[in-house]
């Protein structure tokens, strides 16, 4: 019995000192690590940039990529030199991405610690153009306002719904919509200014002996007597590779028909590497890869050709619609995937 009572105050003894030892405190990681894998990947690196930001990523032979790097918290372009999408990082953040890069946008699947506001940035891109990606040159400059700000309060009650994302992110997304805003104003009443300018029935300015896929040349008179379709394009432009599939199924359906399908890409030296050489490379590479039909041709000069600048081309995708005699019916026409496209072309043919 007196072994126990000496016992029983060691015991207290101990049991006070562990009590006192201070708790371990988990410090915040002062990093992001970000790891994931890729499929169907040409590129052996990616990037995470921002305009005061880079971090390029080395991925290895089977896709896989991991790296850890330190940032301000915010939004980011995550780039596979040839597609990119839009992150929200933050140090403390351990995030996996898989991704296949022929179906970039609709593919991504972000998991772990900073998940949560990545898979809502890929639902909110996909809300934006299935918004977004419509003709607006149709309406007159007075509509077109009333029609912008319809869209532009669609995305704020889009992105105030959004529940247990981080504020920082939130509150970004909704300044944005200002300068989205302002954006399509500017791009659509310069649509509409180019139509003042060059009206249906006016002349359209031409080109003579562009490169052709096939080795020929190609100039606009010898498609004199045909309705023609013109697609200003890039290889690197992820807006107009995604109407690839549409305009194939268009061409398909018009078979026969009096229209010619012209693609006329503007790779030019300063997107490859300073290089026309690689340009054409990557120009030649992409309409073997995707089995492009129409007649393919390359701007000689990229966006400095006399033809892209006398349209005022500033931006692609681009479609220019003309008659058998060559005239303009509309120097920006509907897009492949848009049906009022096909609605003026059984007008037309």
């Amino acid at each position: 019995m007196n072994k126990l009572i000496l016992l029983f105050p060691l015991l207290v003894l101990f049991s006070c000192e562990d009590s006192k030892k201070p708790k371990q405190v988990e410090v915040p990681k002062d990093y992001v690590t970000f790891s994931g894998k890729i499929t169907n990947n040409t590129a052996d690196s990616i990037g995470v940039l921002s305009r005061e930001f880079s971090k390029i990523i080395s991925v290895n032979e089977d896709g896989s990529f991991k790296d850890t790097f330190s940032l301000e918290p915010g939004t980011y372009y995550f780039t596979t030199k040839q597609k990119g999408m839009v992150l929200f990082l933050k140090n403390g953040y351990d995030l996996s991405l898989n991704i296949d890069a022929e179906e970039f946008a609709t593919s991504a699947k972000f998991a772990g610690e900073g998940a949560k506001e990545n898979n809502y940035l890929v639902e909110k891109a996909n809300f934006e153009i299935d918004l977004y990606d419509q003709d607006l040159s149709r309406f007159t400059a007075t509509e077109l306002d009333s029609v912008i700000s319809i869209m532009i309060e669609k995305s704020a009650n889009y992105i105030q719904s959004q529940k247990g994302i981080d504020s920082l992110l939130i509150v970004d997304n909704l300044a944005d919509l200002d300068m989205m805003s302002q954006s399509l104003k500017d791009y659509y009443t310069e649509i509409l200014r180019l139509k003042e300018e060059m009206p249906k029935g006016s002349a359209a300015p031409t080109f003579t002996d562009f490169e052709n896929y096939d080795g020929t040349k190609t100039s606009l008179s010898d498609l004199k007597g045909k309705n023609v379709y013109i697609d200003v394009w890039a290889t690197w432009c992820g807006p107009c590779k995604a109407e690839i599939p549409a305009l194939k199924t268009l061409e398909h359906d018009y078979e026969g028909k009096n229209i010619a399908f012209v693609s006329l890409s503007v790779d030019d030296n300063q997107a490859h590497q300073g290089s026309w050489e690689v340009a054409n490379q990557k120009w030649r590479a992409m309409i073997k890869d995707k089995e492009l039909g129409g007649i393919q041709l390359l701007a000689p000069q990229g966006w400095e050709s006399p033809f892209i600048r006398a349209f005022q081309i500033n931006s692609i995708p681009r479609f220019i619609l003309l008659d058998t005699e060559g005239n303009i019916i509309n120097p920006s026409a509907p897009r492949p995937s848009d049906q009022n496209l096909r609605t003026l072309l059984d007008e037309i043919i």
